[in-house]
């Protein structure tokens, strides 16, 4: 997208204009969320605060790039509210092109007529493919069987791509439009972060076992009794994950496979990831039910050799009176151990009005996505 050299900019508006260039953005559509600058010269980080605009007045903000920056031979953009999730997008709410400039001084004007807001509005044509793998999945660790499902890129049969997987518990509350307590609607945010390089992924869904599901996801003996999380965790590992490798076009080393899911399915894959680092090396753990085991210890990592793991942890300020307090300590002691610091590279995030539920789980998955498996990519944003 070429600038718009016909954007209207009052004169008091440029008045600080330094000798360097100075972008000036116009919007139709604002609001109280902080607009940043992504592109070719910060690796495309979202939130990068050394490129946050200022702004002017309601609808109206600024940026001069500072003396000591070095121009690439042209400038390659787009304008953010943070994230991908928030990111411009034209007046008939597609997605836009990058933007080009080769100017090193001046002014540079443009205008964004809207935004994105939580990766929606999406496109039907980029939904996934929601395959049914098995209404009874053997799962010979608890003699029991399982619905499982797979959420393939759409373009997955014309395409001969090998994708990195990510396994997530609580299938029912993922994409189910009749789940009583809401879903994560990751089939709509799939299909919009596709337009954006950061949804070609496959995603395998696990159902809980509804009554038997805090039995299942409790590894160990906890507060809530002895569990049969090892077992599910072996099943997990062990069985479902070589039959997803040699069914579909995986990337099935560790650096391409990922564990997640909420609460008590955040606990158990979080002790999948630090049980199996082998095996999983991203992990996507929200609200997870750290109360259960207050007194948690790490002994049991010190007989693996450490291995390059990133960590997204996620919680709400209004989940109860200990959540927030709990991850950060989770956290806190996990770098603490010398062998596991500079293996760890853990994400943080803490929506302090977040309550425990799918509507915020599903604000936060495309972040978690993109930070997991995308954070280096590059291209046509």
């Amino acid at each position: 997208m070429e600038c718009d050299e016909n954007t209207i900019v009052s004169q008091e508006e440029v008045k600080n204009v330094e000798d360097g260039l100075t972008i000036l953005l116009s919007t139709d559509q604002d609001d109280d969320r902080p607009v940043y600058l992504s592109g070719n010269f910060n690796q495309w980080i979202t939130q990068d605060k050394k490129y946050l605009m200022h702004k002017i007045a309601s609808g109206n903000y600024s940026f001069s790039f500072p003396p000591e920056f070095v121009y690439p031979a042209e400038l390659i953009y787009k304008f953010t509210k943070g994230d991908w999730s928030e990111v411009e997008i034209d007046k008939f709410e597609n997605k836009t092109p990058n933007r080009f400039c080769k100017k090193k001084t001046g002014v540079q004007k443009e205008h964004v007529p809207k935004w994105r807001q939580n990766w929606l509005p999406y496109r039907p044509s980029q939904l996934p493919q929601v395959h049914l793998i098995s209404e009874e999945f053997e799962i010979p660790q608890l003699n029991k069987t399982r619905k499982v499902w797979a959420l393939l890129p759409h373009d997955y049969n014309t395409s001969e791509e090998f994708y990195p997987v990510l396994y997530l518990q609580d299938a029912q509350n993922l994409f189910n439009e009749k789940s009583p307590f809401g879903n994560w609607q990751i089939d709509k945010k799939l299909a919009v972060m596709s337009d954006y390089g950061i949804g070609k992924i496959i995603i395998i869904a696990i159902e809980h076992a509804e009554k038997e599901r805090v039995l299942e996801y409790n590894v160990g003996k906890t507060l809530l009794g002895k569990g049969q999380g090892k077992q599910y965790i072996r099943f997990l590992t062990d069985t479902l994950k070589p039959f997803i490798d040699k069914n579909f076009r995986t990337k099935p080393e560790r650096e391409f496979t990922g564990i997640g899911g909420s609460s008590m399915g955040g606990l158990v894959s979080l002790f999948s990831g630090l049980i199996y680092p082998e095996v999983y090396g991203k992990l996507m753990i929200f609200s997870p039910s750290l109360w259960v085991i207050p007194k948690i210890k790490f002994s049991f990592l010190d007989f693996f050799d450490p291995l390059d793991t990133k960590i997204y942890l996620y919680a709400g300020g209004k989940e109860s009176a200990t959540m927030v307090s709990h991850i950060k300590k989770f956290k806190k002691r996990l770098l603490k151990r010398d062998t596991l610091k500079e293996k760890m590279e853990i994400q943080l995030s803490i929506n302090e009005q977040g309550k425990h539920n799918e509507t915020y789980w599903s604000d936060e998955f495309p972040k978690a996505i993109e930070w997991l498996f995308f954070s280096n990519r590059k291209g046509d944003l």
